[in-house]
């Protein structure tokens, strides 16, 4: 049975696109809805997203609420919850939050719309009191999320799923300054972000400050507030403007890879060879760093791992056989082509 990420592998376009072609979603070229429901017709694929002519008293569903979904790292993710969640005979029903949405207030108006026996959360970053987690009636689970997670005597108030995004963006830039590097760039979320792109800033100076290297602002490039994602555009757009700034820097630290992979092409357009004048760095593990040239040096995110985990903490809370868990999984540091040392 195909998958939302097959017919979006199909189209060659990313998950979001074939989602706001079966919501009828007017931020979509039209030629391109036309292919992905043409392409969705050939395959015989049933959107989940159908569950909304479900009546109540039927469905069996489960809400995947997606902030960030413009950042490719969900792509995977996305894929393997929906394969777990069709494997145990539930709808799935994935749906876009706006960047700047409150998650929770778009998961309490989806629970009144549809019958749902849970919700994960992906992205974003939830502060909201326990009060108000309360108010959503359903099982629900934080996965890659930037997380406040409150807890109790016997234990957290409810289920996450992460990597320590802080330590792991330390890891990098200790890395990188540790093989030399004085003049370590960064590209970063925007300067109201309270998400993992934060807490990935975060790591980033503290790595600084302990390796007794001063960060220059003039080397920091914030995303735009409102129009930048996590893209590869935004990488190449903030990288062509730190390069017009004719700044010095050996280094560039960018907090996911498909930032990284645009401040490459920036970097390459300019005459600035990888890693021989300049070294790249990302964030995520996505699989075409692998194959991007040079390979792109990184914080391997456990992806599979992540989405298998945050499907079976959703069922046991669902099935009422487990306990809330704060899960925090290991980042691996993937040590590639794009950077070098310079000592």
């Amino acid at each position: 049975m195909e998958t939302i990420k097959d017919i979006a592998r199909i189209c060659g376009v990313g998950v979001s696109t074939v989602s706001r072609a079966i919501n009828n979603h007017p931020d979509i070229n039209p030629e391109t809805k036309e292919m992905v429901m043409r392409v969705i017709k050939e395959h015989n694929y049933i959107p989940n997203n159908s569950a909304r002519n479900l009546k109540r008293s039927d469905a069996k569903a489960i809400a995947v609420l997606v902030k960030g979904i413009t950042n490719p790292f969900f792509n995977d993710m996305i894929g393997i919850i929906e394969q777990e969640t069709q494997r145990k005979k539930y709808t799935f029903i994935l749906q876009r939050v706006e960047e700047h949405e409150n998650e929770l207030d778009a998961a309490i108006e989806l629970v009144k719309e549809k019958k749902l026996k849970g919700i994960i959360f992906l992205g974003g970053f939830i502060t909201h009191s326990s009060e108000h987690l309360a108010q959503l009636d359903v099982p629900f689970v934080l996965s890659t999320s930037g997380i406040v997670n409150e807890e109790s005597e016997e234990g957290p108030l409810w289920s996450s799923v992460s990597v320590d995004d802080y330590a792991e963006s330390y890891k990098m830039t200790d890395y990188l300054c540790r093989a030399g590097h004085k003049r370590i760039a960064i590209i970063s979320a925007d300067k109201e972000d309270e998400s993992i792109g934060k807490l990935r800033f975060e790591g980033y100076l503290k790595a600084l400050e302990d390796n007794h290297i001063q960060p220059d602002e003039a080397l920091i490039c914030h995303m735009d507030y409102v129009t930048d994602s996590y893209s590869m555009k935004t990488g190449y757009r903030l990288m062509k403007s730190l390069l017009a700034e004719k700044q010095e820097f050996t280094a560039v630290y960018a907090i996911a890879d498909s930032l990284a992979i645009g401040a490459c092409r920036a970097l390459t357009e300019a005459g600035i060879r990888i890693p021989q004048d300049c070294s790249v760095a990302g964030f995520d593990g996505l699989e075409i760093g692998t194959y991007y040239t040079p390979a792109l040096t990184t914080i391997r995110q456990p992806v599979e791992k992540m989405a298998k985990v945050t499907i079976d903490l959703l069922f046991n809370i669902i099935r009422k056989n487990g306990q809330h868990k704060k899960v925090v999984l290991p980042g691996e540091l993937l040590v590639r082509e794009s950077t070098r040392g310079l000592v």
